[in-house]
């Protein structure tokens, strides 16, 4: 015998039915807005690089996750964004090596002056049993770390004033370094009088002869356009820099597992596509900052080196670091000091 339904019962189950594909559907339209903040100019490797993973993640996950790229600062200076990073007032952010090293001091150990003869044994290292290590201790912060580093290349010296073609020049000369404890000591180890300035504030400050010269690889040389307050160029290469990509913890586990997955693989490849396209354009561009007004130089790289050494900063620094994280360094640079 059918059992009648009432017009009641029919209006209950109907609305049931509607909160039950309200609700699915709402789930399905959650949007996870990322910001991701980054001090380097929009034109850089590094930025376009993020902007494809950003582009592929919106693809893939069907809008669910969307994250916009800040480059230039717009949210900050480096110190200001990786504060805002940890509070959750953004959810992901690109930092140097060296200023990620002001919160998690294991993260300068790629910086050790002149540790790597070439990109690709950094990018072994970082991928490798240092980044573990690495990677371990930015955990603890309460941030999300991505697997690859992004290659930001060697560090150059420029200057307004004068050519540096050994350590004797950097006497008494105020360079710009970024608020990283190893990139003050090693400059004032070269008998230079340091001076930490954000990069928000490196043009300014060189143009305003704040300081006489700083220190980064070419293409922020060229992108930041430091060329038009600068006048020489040394080839020191003196020290390699990577990226870290960050997301706030709290944000990425509030992520479904599926997504997560997503947005690391995509930020990962890119990470890796973008190292040797980097690497080119720091190659090609003493040319290009030739026509621009640079001046270069190449000087002996093997007397700044053995001025560090004499001064007993690999010592210092091995210290700091502890034999197990030197150790992995050195399993992929050889001794050093």
């Amino acid at each position: 015998m059918k059992t009648k339904m009432t017009r009641k019962q029919f209006l209950v189950g109907a609305a049931a039915a509607t909160g039950a594909l309200a609700t699915r559907r709402a789930v399905a339209a959650t949007v996870y807005d990322m910001r991701l903040g980054i001090d380097l100019a929009h034109d850089h490797p590094i930025v376009i690089g993020m902007q494809a993973a950003a582009d592929k993640i919106k693809s893939a996950t069907n809008g669910e996750v969307n994250v916009r790229i800040f480059p230039d600062n717009q949210l900050g200076n480096d110190t200001h964004m990786l504060a805002n990073l940890r509070s959750g007032a953004m959810q992901a952010m690109g930092i140097g090596d060296n200023i990620l090293a002001t919160l998690v001091p294991n993260a300068a150990i790629d910086n050790v002056g002149f540790a790597f003869k070439a990109p690709e044994t950094a990018w072994a290292a970082l991928d490798g049993a240092v980044g573990d290590i690495v990677r371990a201790d930015i955990v603890k912060t309460g941030l999300v770390p991505m697997h690859h580093i992004w290659d930001q290349g060697f560090r150059q010296i420029t200057s307004s004033a004068k050519q540096i073609n050994s350590p004797d020049d950097l006497r008494g000369f105020k360079m710009r370094v970024p608020p990283s404890p190893i990139s003050l000591q090693i400059f004032q180890s070269l008998g230079s009088s340091p001076v930490t300035i954000n990069s928000a504030e490196i043009y300014t400050s060189l143009q305003t002869h704040v300081v006489d010269g700083q220190e980064n690889p070419l293409a922020v040389i060229e992108t930041q356009k430091f060329y038009q307050v600068q006048k020489y160029c040394a080839l020191t290469g003196h020290m390699w820099v990577g990226f870290w990509l960050l997301v706030n913890g709290a944000f990425w586990n509030g992520m479904p597992a599926n997504l997560r997955k997503i947005v690391g693989d995509a930020f990962d490849a890119e990470a890796t596509k973008a190292r040797p396209a980097n690497e080119d354009l720091n190659n090609s561009l003493e040319a290009v900052l030739t026509q621009q007004g640079l001046t270069f130089n190449r000087p002996d790289k093997a007397a700044f080196q053995a001025a560090l050494a004499k001064s007993g900063i690999y010592k210092t620094w091995q210290s700091k670091f502890g034999a197990p994280l030197w150790s992995a360094l050195e399993k992929f640079t050889g001794t050093l000091g």
